[in-house]
C-alpha cells in the first residue's frame, strides 16, 4: 500500500469519527432539549433558548403586553403611533409557543446552536391588509409626502400654472410583510417607501393656461336671471373665483369657489329668488277657503357657476348664461291644505267684560292668533305662537294677578284671551296638553274652566289629537271676544261643573295709595271641579272622561291708605 493510500484511508477514518462524534453530539442534544426551545432562539429581541414550556411564559407574557401597545410608525416624513387594532394586527400566543417548542430539522443550524450562534423565530403574526389600508389613509398627512398636482390659477385675469411635483407614500405590500416582522420587536418600524406621480403634467398646464384658462377671462360673461335681468362678470371677477384642478384622468377642470361667487354675485342675484309661500286660509266668504301655496325658487349655486365656468371656457362668441333655478315647496301645499278637511265649524266661545287696556292687548293676541293652523298630531302653544308680548309688540299695561292680588304690567288681559281659546279648544275635545287656572276666581269666566298665562313661565298648549285640521279664527268687539275652531267634528263634549266646597275669607290688606294699589272689596276661597266628557260625533260613544278638581284661593280685601 503507497503512502498516499494510507493517507487517503487515515482522512476516511476521521471524517467517519467526525460523523460519528458530530452525530452522537447531536442525538446527545436532541434528548437533552426535548421538551425545550430550541438552541439561542430568539423571538422578538427577547432570548428564549433551551427553556422548558412552563419556562417561555415570560417570554409569551412580554410580547403579549407588547401587542397592546401603541405601533409606532416612522417614515422620512414623520411618524404616528397606531393602535394594532386598527391596523389589523393579531398576535396568536398559543402558536407562537409551539413554534419555539419546534427544534431545528437542518442538522448544520443545530449544531451551530451548541456555540452559541442564535436562531430568530418568527413570532406567529397575521394582519388585515383592508385594516392596515385605512390606518394608513388616515395618518397619511403625517407619514406621506403628498404629490403636488398641476393646476392653474390667476393673477388678476392673467392665467398662471401651478407646477406638478412628485411625491413619497408608503409601500402598502411591502408595508405589511415589515409589520408582521417587527410589530413585536418592542421598537418603531421604519416603513418602506414608494414614490408616485401626480396624474397632472407639466405639459396639461402649459395646454390648459394656452387654452380655456386664457379664454375664460378673455372678456366678461353675462348671467340671465329668472327676472330677465342681465348680471355681467368682469374679467377680473371670473379670475378671482375660477381655478383649474385635476379631474382624475390627466386632465385639468375649472372651479369655481362657490364662497367667492357668492360674495361677488349675491347682491346682484340674491333678489331674483323667491321664497315659498304656504296655503292659507281666507275667511272672507265667511268660511274657511283655502288661499293656493306659491312655490319658491332658490338658485342652485353649483349648476349656476358650472354654466358660468363653460360659458367662460368655451370656444366661440357666445359669453351669455343663464342662472339655473331649483324650486321650493312650501311647507303646506295647495293640495295638502284642501285635504285637513277644514270644512265645518266645530267650536266656539264667547268671553266679555274686559276694560279698555285689557281690550287692547286681546286685540293684538286675538289678531295675532287669527288664522293659526294646528296640524293632527300637533301642539299649539300660545306663548309660543305669540312669541314677545311686550311695549315693542304694542301692548300696554293692564291688570294681573301677581303674588294673590291685583296689580299691573305689560300685557295684562291676556289671560281673557287664554281662557276664551282655552274653552273653545275643551268643547272641540281637543287634548288638553298644559294650562294654569288663575289664582282666584274671576267671576266672568267659567268655574275650573278658565286658563291663565304668562309670558315665559305659564302657557296655555293643547294638541290637535283629530285626524283633520284646525284652524283657530278669532273675533274681537270693545266688548268682548270669540274664538271659532274650523275642522271636521269629531267629537261632542259635555261639561259638569261641581259643588263649590271649603269655602275661605279673604284677607284685609292695607297699602299706601299709588299706582301700585288696587282697591279690592275681594271674594272668598272654595274648592270647585269640572268633567269633561267626550264622546264620538259619530258613533256616541264615550272616549274620555276627565275630572279636573281647582282650589280658588280668597281674593284679598285691599284698601289703598
Amino acid at each position: 500500500m503507497t503512502t498516499s493510500a494510507r493517507r487517503a484511508r487515515h482522512a476516511v477514518r476521521a471524517a467517519v469519527v467526525v460523523v460519528i462524534i458530530l452525530a452522537l453530539a447531536l442525538s446527545i442534544d436532541f434528548v437533552a432539549t426535548r421538551d425545550h426551545s430550541a438552541r439561542g432562539a430568539v423571538v422578538g429581541g427577547i432570548s428564549a433558548g433551551n427553556r422548558h414550556a412552563a419556562e417561555l411564559n415570560p417570554v409569551i407574557d412580554e410580547l403579549t403586553a407588547r401587542s397592546t401597545q401603541p405601533v409606532v410608525l416612522r417614515t422620512p416624513e414623520g411618524s404616528a403611533e397606531v393602535a394594532p387594532t386598527e391596523l389589523g394586527l393579531t398576535f396568536d400566543a398559543d402558536a407562537t409557543r409551539a413554534r419555539l417548542l419546534e427544534q431545528p430539522r437542518n442538522p448544520l443550524t443545530r449544531f451551530l446552536s451548541l456555540f452559541g450562534r442564535d436562531l430568530d423565530v418568527e413570532p406567529v403574526v397575521t394582519i388585515d391588509p383592508a385594516a392596515m389600508n385605512k390606518a394608513l389613509d388616515a395618518h397619511r398627512r403625517s407619514l406621506e409626502k403628498a404629490a403636488v398636482e398641476g393646476g392653474v390659477h390667476y393673477d388678476g385675469a392673467t392665467p398662471v400654472g401651478d407646477e406638478p411635483a412628485p411625491g413619497e407614500r408608503v409601500a402598502r405590500q411591502a408595508a405589511a410583510v415589515v409589520l408582521v416582522d417587527h410589530w413585536l420587536d418592542g421598537t418603531p418600524i421604519d416603513m418602506p417607501m414608494e414614490p408616485f406621480s401626480p396624474t397632472v403634467t407639466s405639459e396639461v398646464v402649459a395646454a390648459t393656461v394656452a387654452g380655456p384658462a386664457d379664454r375664460a377671462t378673455s372678456g366678461s360673461v353675462k348671467l340671465i336671471d329668472r327676472r330677465k335681468r342681465t348680471v355681467e362678470v368682469p374679467a377680473g371677477d371670473i379670475g378671482a373665483m375660477l381655478t383649474f384642478v385635476p379631474d382624475g384622468k390627466g386632465g385639468l377642470t375649472p372651479h369655481v369657489d362657490v364662497k367667492k361667487a357668492r360674495e361677488s354675485l349675491g347682491p346682484d342675484l340674491d333678489p331674483s329668488q323667491r321664497p315659498a309661500v304656504s296655503a292659507t286660509f281666507s275667511f272672507a266668504s265667511g268660511r274657511p277657503t283655502v288661499v293656493p301655496a306659491i312655490t319658491g325658487s332658490k338658485i342652485n349655486w353649483d349648476k349656476t357657476l358650472q354654466a358660468l365656468a363653460t360659458t367662460a371656457t368655451a370656444a366661440g362668441g357666445n359669453r351669455t348664461a343663464d342662472v339655473v333655478y331649483d324650486d321650493v315647496d312650501p311647507k303646506l301645499t295647495t293640495d295638502a291644505a284642501r285635504k285637513l278637511g277644514v270644512r265645518e265649524l266645530i267650536s266656539e266661545y264667547t268671553t266679555d267684560g274686559f276694560s279698555s287696556a285689557s281690550g287692547e292687548n286681546i286685540r293684538l293676541v286675538a289678531a295675532e292668533v287669527d288664522g293659526a293652523l294646528v296640524l293632527p298630531g300637533k301642539v299649539f302653544s300660545l306663548n309660543g305662537h305669540t312669541g314677545p308680548r311686550g311695549t315693542a309688540e304694542g301692548y300696554v299695561d293692564s291688570t294681573i294677578i301677581n303674588n294673590g292680588r291685583a296689580a299691573t304690567a305689560v300685557g295684562g288681559g291676556i289671560s281673557q284671551f287664554a281662557t276664551t281659546l282655552y274653552n273653545a279648544a275643551y268643547f272641540a275635545g281637543l287634548e288638553d296638553v298644559d294650562h294654569t287656572e288663575h289664582a282666584y276666581y274671576i267671576s266672568r269666566y267659567p268655574e275650573a274652566r278658565e286658563a291663565t298665562v304668562f309670558e315665559g313661565a305659564i302657557d296655555l298648549k293643547f294638541r290637535n289629537n283629530t285626524r283633520h285640521g284646525v284652524l283657530i279664527e278669532t273675533g274681537w268687539s270693545p266688548s268682548a271676544v270669540t274664538v271659532r275652531l274650523w275642522g271636521t267634528k269629531a267629537f261632542e263634549v259635555e261639561s259638569i261643573t261641581g259643588e263649590r266646597t271649603d269655602p275661605t275669607e279673604p284677607e284685609r290688606i292695607k297699602l299706601p295709595k299709588g299706582d301700585d294699589c288696587i282697591a279690592s272689596s275681594g271674594s272668598k276661597g272654595f274648592t270647585t271641579s269640572n268633567t269633561r266628557i267626550i264622546r264620538d260625533a259619530r258613533t256616541g260613544q264615550e272616549v274620555d272622561r276627565r275630572t279636573r278638581t281647582v282650589r280658588y284661593a280668597p281674593e284679598p280685601i285691599v284698601k289703598c291708605i
